[in-house]
């Protein structure tokens, strides 16, 4: 990208670089998404939430190991309390609240998840309200209320549904959206200081090497013997659902700004609405479309404040 554009952000792009960078960010939203659909796939094979992210971790860690020792070499050595802190970020940021996305899909829909995942901002702000003291204006108000009706619209939805331990499944995954919220919070002066594909190559080794001697620990090695389509799908969960919309988010960043990146985002959730329809057979109504539509209004909302 042009270097007097990327230095003003104030400077219109070009059509075809809005494009292409639009075009990157949706591709990286509906991927990463798609991720709960795959492990909806492998539950069906009678593995659990140790076994399936130990399988994704194994398959992405390989990428985010070769970019981490790049990146080593490249730059300024860590101090030991910047090590530390990326230890602490791996575990909150990529460990815990991975294991507990997975955990909540053996209990509720791949529409409802992806809606609490996109919660995410809202915990950020909060969180920086609650600690940090910052005020929330009125606009930030009616989107809280705008995204936090839209998913008890949906909840109660699946609870009336009889879909599975609703209830359960999302304690988990909101656990998993709050555990992310502090991890955003807490690396965001780390980003500043060594870059973003730094700490999250980073951040990504420490997770793997946790959802792999969590499997360990757990259980017995001879569950590492899996019928051929559990390693196929892993290999598309830790590559096609992990490894490529990270580095497609921070490609389209780059091109397009994090406003608009984020706001391209939001196809994440209509589209796992549709995949979820389409591959698993979940159906869609008029209640979870009316609730994912108030979530976006109000997730859309939020995007606009810097």
């Amino acid at each position: 990208m042009n270097k007097s554009l990327a230095a003003n952000p104030a400077a219109p792009l070009p059509r075809s670089a809005l494009i292409g960078g639009l075009s990157i960010a949706i591709g990286g939203a509906v991927l990463f998404s798609t991720k709960a659909v795959v492990a909806k796939l492998l539950y069906r094979y009678h593995i659990d939430a140790v076994t399936l992210i130990a399988f994704r971790m194994l398959f992405s860690l390989p990428v985010f190991a070769a970019v981490a020792i790049w990146k080593m070499r490249a730059g300024p050595p860590l101090s030991p309390s910047d090590r530390w802190r990326l230890v602490g970020l791996g575990l909150i940021g990529y460990y815990l609240s991975s294991y507990l996305d997975f955990l909540g899909l053996q209990h509720i829909s791949v529409g409802l998840e992806r809606l609490i995942l996109f919660l995410t901002p809202t915990f950020v702000l909060v969180i920086n309200a609650m600690f940090f003291k910052r005020r929330i204006g009125a606009v930030e108000w009616c989107a809280l209320g705008l995204a936090y009706c839209g998913i008890v619209l949906v909840f109660v939805h699946d609870l009336a549904g009889g879909a599975g331990s609703a209830v359960l499944g999302s304690l988990f995954v909101l656990g998993s959206a709050i555990s992310y919220a502090v991890y955003l919070l807490g690396s965001g002066e780390m980003v500043r200081r060594i870059g973003s594909l730094r700490l999250v190559a980073y951040a990504m080794c420490v997770s793997s090497a946790a959802c792999i001697l969590q499997f360990f620990v757990l259980r017995p090695a001879s569950l590492l013997v899996q019928p051929a389509p559990v390693y196929w799908l892993s290999l598309a969960n830790g590559v096609f659902c992990t490894i490529f919309p990270v580095f497609m988010t921070m490609v389209a960043v780059q091109r397009i700004g994090a406003a608009t990146a984020s706001q391209a985002g939001m196809i994440g959730p209509v589209s796992t609405l549709f995949l979820g329809a389409l591959i698993l057979g979940e159906p869609i109504t008029a209640v979870q479309l009316a609730g994912t539509g108030l979530v976006l209004v109000g997730i859309y909302l939020l995007s606009l404040k810097k």
